[in-house]
């Protein structure tokens, strides 16, 4: 169950503890099925994951748009969820699509992991990331998915979507039975009104199913999996729903007291969203969580950030 710890994230992960097959009514194919009723938790949820519901449910009485679901990494059970069926503003999580796309792509001769991009004025944007304050101009594909998986890295992004083509992404999405989940332009500074609206949309069912399918190494094949879980396992942002696991951000690739996590977040003006896995002693989850709210207080995203944690707290009750 251990992460891949090679510098090219390894070809192989299985976070889920097995690969066990998905049936139609488990989270494999869950995106199938009618859509969500709205607000409830499974009808055979612990009484733990009251308090995330609670706090979920404040927000938005307060106004705040909420989508969130978590499931049991090995059963598929929905633990709970909240208008899951929404496709929501996800910001930078979309960029996990990005990753598929290239690991996928690294079975071509010519787009190998040691393949060197070099970056130019029209990739140049700012915010996440480190590269842009970097001297080096030039950087191998593995190293560039490395940044974007650590560091959310909007210059190594734009890199590796004019690389592999932005149209590839989409038409990888859709071949995955996407259809509330996309990466839909490049990371700009400013979006103007002849651009996409958003980085990316993503329902909460469509993006937990995502997770649970990488985990068990069925996103294209068992090494594309591997490689782009290895590379989220460097994401250095636990500020969301991770924020209540106890985990050091800078270095949680290994088992630390019993637990085992990957994520993705995505933060913008008035947008939080995380999705991930949480593997511990008693179990394992896939969790999505996506806010939209009025980012002119910071009480309003404060207290978004505090409901986010409320429901990681939940699951690492229920996974610890």
């Amino acid at each position: 169950m251990d992460f891949p710890t090679r510098g090219d994230a390894g070809p192989s992960a299985n976070v889920g503890g097995r690969r066990a097959g998905l049936n139609a009514g488990d989270a494999g194919h869950s995106r199938h099925a009618a859509a969500s009723g709205g607000k409830h938790r499974g009808t055979d949820a612990p009484e733990n994951f009251a308090r995330g519901f609670a706090s979920l449910g404040e927000l938005a009485l307060n106004g705040v748009q909420v989508s969130a679901r978590a499931t049991d990494l090995s059963t598929g059970r929905v633990l709970f969820s909240v208008d899951d069926h929404v496709s929501m503003p996800t910001a930078s999580v979309g960029k996990v699509l990005l990753l598929i796309e290239v690991a996928a792509r690294l079975k071509d001769a010519e787009f190998g992991l040691a393949t060197m991009l070099e970056r130019s004025s029209t990739d140049a944007v700012g915010n996440s990331g480190i590269w842009q304050h970097l001297q080096v101009s030039r950087l191998s594909v593995a190293d560039l998915a490395a940044l974007v998986g650590a560091t959310s890295d909007n210059l190594a992004t734009n890199v590796l979507i004019r690389a592999v083509g932005l149209h590839a992404v989409r038409a990888r999405t859709e071949s995955l039975g996407l259809s509330r989940t996309a990466l839909l332009d490049l990371v700009r500074n400013k979006r103007g009104p002849d651009d996409a609206p958003q980085l990316s949309v993503g329902s909460a069912k469509e993006l937990t199913w995502l997770f649970t399918a990488l985990a068990r190494g069925e996103i294209v094949d068992a090494e594309t999996s591997g490689r782009v879980i290895g590379w989220l396992s460097l994401n250095s942002d636990l500020s969301m729903v991770a924020s209540a696991f106890g985990l050091d951000p800078l270095t949680h690739r290994e088992s630390d007291l019993g637990l085992l996590m990957v994520n993705k977040t995505g933060t913008d003006a008035g947008v939080r969203a995380e999705v991930g896995i949480l593997r511990g002693p008693r179990a394992g989850v896939t969790y999505a969580v996506a806010m939209l709210f009025d980012d002119s207080q910071l009480m309003t995203r404060l207290a978004a950030l505090d409901g986010m944690r409320a429901v990681g707290a939940d699951l690492l009750e229920y996974v610890h």
